[in-house]
């Protein structure tokens, strides 16, 4: 069974607290929920296809060496590779099995240190022939050109065992996440949806952002920008003179698709227009 995105129980909300994100340090905003790093660092291995896989050199035995690795997953999230035996990357690993994968999103490209990103560590090693059929077809789901080399016989699948998982959602956001609690996580319900929205609510509904941001953050905001948005709320960049400033609103209940997105953002701007209580950290 290949991973897909799945309800989150009402009673496993995988919150933590948003508190890092409130202007600064001596902030005493209330915690705004947001997922868990678990949550947030599987669903961003589940959107990207491609991410940099560090290996231990055989040719310098203790250096690392990068290649640009593009990867499958398993049922419960481990990273899967299609490799070649001629490949560099594969002989290291067949020498010493313990790697890295450092997944990024796009937007790391115009903010590279603003933007989430993981790094998965653990063991590769080649998946039994017992698995190769369920593991072919979630790999080509995820890489159908693939399907041309999948095949030829120096190529092989490789699964990564995972043994401790880094993430880092941002500036002042990071923390450990075991692998248990990275299997047990679910993909955000949002996850596929949330780059459109993403950029529909910073272009057609930038001016309600503002007034929302103005409403909650204070009248001198000149600009709102929505940065990631998920099934608990959205962050946001406000721009204000002299500053940049970051915060989170969060939705009065989760959400679980596209259509219950619009009707909280809605409330949320009704709620904060009628001076009503909006949880938010800004």
């Amino acid at each position: 069974m290949c991973p897909s995105i799945q309800r989150v129980p009402e009673s496993d909300q995988c919150m933590s607290s948003s508190r890092q994100h409130n202007s600064g340090p001596e902030s005493d905003g209330p915690e705004v929920p947001e997922p868990s790093h678990a949550e947030r660092a599987k669903t961003l291995v589940y959107l990207q296809q491609t991410g940099s896989l560090s290996t231990l050199s055989r040719k310098q035995p203790g250096w690392p060496f990068g290649s640009v690795m593009p990867y499958g997953l398993d049922a419960e999230g481990h990273p899967v590779f299609l490799i070649s035996t001629m490949a560099m990357h594969t002989q290291n690993l067949l020498g010493d099995p313990r790697a890295s994968l450092l997944v990024t999103p796009p937007e790391s490209r115009v903010d590279p240190l603003g933007a989430a990103r993981v790094t998965v560590m653990g063991s590769v090693t080649k998946v039994p022939k017992e698995e190769n059929a369920e593991i072919r077809a979630c790999y080509l789901d995820r890489h159908a050109s693939a399907s041309y080399w999948v095949d030829y016989q120096d190529f092989g699948f490789f699964r990564m065992a995972i043994a401790e998982i880094y993430f880092v959602g941002g500036f002042g956001s990071m923390g450990w996440v075991t692998p248990a609690d990275y299997v047990a996580a679910a993909v955000d319900p949002l996850a596929t949806a949330s780059p459109n929205l993403i950029h529909e609510l910073n272009t057609e509904q930038s001016e309600t952002l503002l007034r929302l941001a103005r409403t909650l953050g204070g009248t001198e905001v000149q600009q709102a920008t929505v940065t990631t948005l998920d099934r608990l709320g959205f962050h946001l960049r406000l721009t204000i003179p002299g500053r940049i400033q970051g915060g989170r609103v969060a939705f009065p209940t989760p959400v679980r698709n596209e259509s219950e997105f619009r009707d909280s953002l809605a409330g949320l701007a009704a709620q904060a227009s009628a001076g009503l209580q909006v949880l938010h950290s800004l």
